[in-house]
């Protein structure tokens, strides 16, 4: 796992708010430049004031997700919750919205796109943890580069994917798409017993842009979705005996 005791940073700047600050510039420049930036483990600990105990305690939120029978449909092994937030971007203020059925707009996911999925809550515990709303937080900083708005509707969609066997699991059942939302981000918790599971993101026109396997706790991967596409490749079990987890924080936000 990547160092996240509190006060760690990278070893260029032992400043953690220089770090931070750095960290924030280096993503919106990319972002807007383009359209994917993939934060390092250090970076997300400076920007989110995230220490070894506080993600310990963050991470067990994985262990009560609940099935996904839309993903099972086809073939996929796969927890969730949901939970959709308003963030006020002068002050920073964020609210639980009441929690209705998850619906993504045409044109965007060719799986689901104007498919009213009904999913479990976030746990009250989920919804009001300091490390999901020290995430948000950092997402609204960096989507301000994108587009000024003084409202996010922030949508929160922690995933297990579980691999068994000798099959494989899809992180991305829909393959190649985009969310409909102005910034989207994943957030990788953590890995077991699981081999593939690499990201790619890629322009409107079919070229590669960055391709990556989150394989670090705490590696955070942004893109501009109004103008990219991404999807994630099957996982399967490295020991064919023990299942595979690949447990990830997809977070969008939208201007409003």
């Amino acid at each position: 796992m990547a160092d996240l005791d509190h006060g760690t940073t990278t070893a260029a700047d032992p400043d953690p708010v220089r770090t931070a600050a750095a960290s924030v510039e280096a993503a919106q420049r990319d972002l807007t430049a383009t359209g994917v930036h993939l934060m390092p483990p250090d970076a997300v600990a400076a920007c989110t004031g995230t220490d070894r105990r506080a993600w310990e305690r963050f991470t067990a939120h994985w262990e009560n997700l609940s099935p996904d029978r839309y993903a099972a449909e086809s073939g996929t092994c796969r927890l969730r919750r949901y939970g959709h937030f308003s963030l006020t971007a002068a002050t920073g203020e964020l609210a639980l919205l009441p929690h209705v059925p998850f619906l993504q707009p045409q044109d965007t996911n060719p799986l689901y796109a104007q498919v009213d999925r009904h999913f479990d809550p976030l746990t009250d515990a989920f919804s009001a943890d300091p490390i999901l709303r020290s995430v948000i937080g950092l997402l609204g900083k960096l989507a301000a580069c994108l587009e000024r708005s003084a409202r996010w509707s922030v949508k929160v969609h922690p995933f297990r994917v579980v691999g068994v066997g000798d099959g494989t699991s899809e992180p991305t059942p829909e393959g190649l798409h985009r969310d409909g939302v102005t910034l989207v981000s994943s957030l990788l918790i953590g890995r077991r017993n699981a081999d593939g599971g690499e990201s790619s993101v890629f322009d409107p026109d079919g070229k590669q842009v960055l391709t990556t396997t989150l394989s670090e706790p705490a590696a955070l991967l942004l893109g501009d979705d109004r103008r990219t596409l991404h999807q994630v490749s099957p996982i399967r079990p490295v020991d064919a005996g023990r299942l595979a987890y690949r447990d990830v924080l997809v977070t969008t936000l939208t201007a409003c």
